[in-house]
């Protein structure tokens, strides 16, 4: 795993370089953090992290493929990638350093939406891992993306739309049925209605959406090898 860490090292420096990839992070809990005192706590009908819940899921679908991609497509750009490969370094180490900072992130992220919503005890912890297994997901997607991508410009003209499409379906199934029976596999989905039943204090049946939300980061692990061995060395 020398390969990974090395990698993760030249990742975080990278990410600590670019402000633009940090706004990513911290966009979502500042919305998160104005909508609750703004509109939540003023409004007793509104849970207190209601909002906090609903801007966990879009951040966990959103801002790691967008950032993975682009890291990714950085490296294709610069030819490292190519110089990586003939070094022998495997699809998973790649995806172990460049995705292990960008999680390492999200955790934190993801223990700052806990804290923002008021969960304690196991609720806080159950809450933390799925924004986690949503964010694994976002990250390994984003990972494809940007081995296809031969930019960072167009790693983000292909990224954002998936993203987008990815955090804002949620919202959009909750006042249509056709969109929710569509998308219903895919993990963004699940996520969104585990997150959100926290804040209604449902969160009784977490297993079937956590199975859902496994079999995607399963197929989209296997998407991403395939695509590091059919384009990694091409530029």
């Amino acid at each position: 795993m020398k390969s990974a860490r090395a990698i993760f090292i030249k990742q975080a420096r990278d990410t600590l370089k670019n402000p633009s990839m940090l706004i990513q992070f911290i966009i979502f809990p500042v919305m998160a953090f104005i909508m609750t005192e703004f509109v939540a706590k003023p409004e007793p009908e509104i849970p207190n992290s209601q909002f906090v819940t609903m801007f966990a899921a879009m951040f966990s679908g959103m801002s790691p493929l967008v950032m993975t991609a682009t890291a990714i497509a950085e490296d294709r750009e610069r030819r490292s990638l190519r110089f990586l490969v003939m070094a022998g370094v495997k699809p998973y180490e790649y995806l172990c350093g460049i995705g292990g900072v960008i999680l390492l992130a999200s955790a934190v992220m993801s223990l700052l939406f806990a804290f923002m919503g008021g969960f304690v005890g196991a609720e806080f912890w159950k809450f933390v891992a799925v924004i986690m297994l949503g964010s694994v997901a976002s990250v390994i997607l984003g990972a494809t993306v940007g081995i296809f991508s031969k930019n960072q410009q167009a790693a983000t003209a292909l990224g954002m739309p998936i993203a987008m499409v990815l955090g804002f379906t949620p919202m959009l199934a909750m006042f249509n049925e056709t969109v929710e029976k569509i998308f219903n596999v895919f993990y963004t989905m699940q996520m969104n209605k585990v997150a959100i039943g926290f804040s209604f204090e449902q969160t009784e049946s977490m297993s079937e959406p956590v199975l859902i939300m496994l079999a995607n980061i399963a197929v989209l692990t296997v998407l991403f090898i395939l695509a590091f061995r059919m384009k990694g060395l091409r530029n």
